[in-house]
């Protein structure tokens, strides 16, 4: 059952306490009836099932008085005052009930007779005893159950906030790496059109053609390893026009993953990264390869490996990259994690590690 399943039922029996526990409490109630009537068959001359129904119509009083004062709702007296004093008031007058349906009624026939108002001062002072006794502990159980009912309320509320900011931090940093990625692209377009390259001006329009697909995908909340992956070849495919003899690149998904649900331009992240800091320092260019691929523990792991000119050339983790990781965690949960290491004989892995439920 879900954390709201589970405060909407604690909010239902707080609503209805004496109905939802009512078969608990009138087994309850016969067992102490029973009992007590055993108790008190060796100080009356009544048979024991005279004492037991006695008892057993004392004890049903007493729980509908119990009952009913917990469901009556005022300002002036608190619940449990009036739950009390209804247990005090039913143990008076049910055994004198009792007494006079025995007399027809004369109520100066009981007055007048020492055995039966013996019975009823033995039957009223055991049932208010135990009665009070089963309302303090029942009142004590119902405590325990609001605190409860409480707690899942909080904890239901907090995971509620815990989400919503998850999620609005998550924007945020989407949002960050907008101006990050476009800045970064218009400056590789600014170098062709200052060199005077032929290629500026297809290589500008292929921008314009790439930018109108994959902007939307920064707002796009339902983003998959797959709207991924055409980004990727088409952001590749621009970068193939503007060093055509300098960068090669082959992508390898896993068919299974390309619906998972992934993080927009996170993968385009890195791969800006490898050709801004690896590939374009390089004097012989290089190579990029990516891939995805879902390991036995349910741990999908996907990275962006190049053979550019390595980690020892590359600064520190810069915007995207810093962003990309607080991204993750706040996308996969805080297990997720980027890892950077170099390559033999050179250049950068970057890896992205997180736990994905199968299809």
């Amino acid at each position: 059952m879900s954390l709201q399943a589970h405060s909407n039922a604690a909010a239902w029996r707080r609503r209805l306490p004496g109905l939802t526990a009512g078969p608990r409490q009138l087994a309850l109630v016969i067992c102490l009836a029973l009992l007590t009537a055993l108790l008190l068959k060796p100080w009356t001359h009544n048979s024991y099932l005279e004492v037991a129904g006695e008892t057993l119509f004392v004890g049903v009083v007493l729980l509908f008085a119990f009952n009913a004062a917990g469901s009556w709702r005022q300002r002036w007296l608190p619940a449990w005052v009036a739950q009390l004093l209804a247990i005090g008031l039913g143990a008076a007058l049910a055994p004198l009930a009792v007494q006079l349906l025995s007399l027809g009624g004369d109520f100066s026939a009981f007055l007048h007779s020492r055995p039966r108002l013996a019975g009823y001062w033995m039957v009223f002072t055991n049932a208010a005893i135990i009665g009070t006794l089963f309302a303090l502990g029942a009142l004590y159980r119902e405590r325990d159950a609001q605190a409860r009912a409480q707690a899942l309320q909080f904890a239901l509320e907090r995971e509620t906030l815990l989400r919503q900011a998850a999620d609005a931090r998550l924007h945020l940093l989407t949002a960050q790496i907008e101006p990050h990625f476009l800045l970064n692209t218009l400056a590789n377009v600014q170098e062709l059109v200052e060199s005077g390259s032929p290629r500026a001006v297809p290589v500008f329009r292929s921008l314009i053609a790439y930018l109108r697909a994959a902007l939307p995908q920064l707002q796009q909340e339902t983003a998959t390893l797959g709207d991924e992956e055409r980004l990727l070849r088409s952001y590749l495919e621009l970068m193939l026009m503007r060093m055509p003899d300098r960068l090669t690149f082959q992508i390898d998904m896993a068919p299974e993953l390309r619906c998972l649900r992934f993080p927009p331009m996170a993968l385009l992240t890195l791969v800006e990264n490898a050709i801004r800091h690896g590939i374009d320092p390089a004097c012989a260019g290089g190579a990029i390869d990516i891939g995805a691929r879902r390991l036995a523990d349910n741990t999908v792991q996907v990275w962006v490996a190049d053979t550019g000119v390595g980690m020892s050339e590359t600064a520190g983790l810069g915007t995207g990259l810093s962003n990309l990781q607080h991204r993750l965690q706040a996308f996969f949960g805080p297990d997720a994690r980027l890892d950077l290491s170099e390559q033999s004989p050179h250049g950068l892995r970057a890896e992205l590690r997180f736990v994905a439920p199968p299809a």
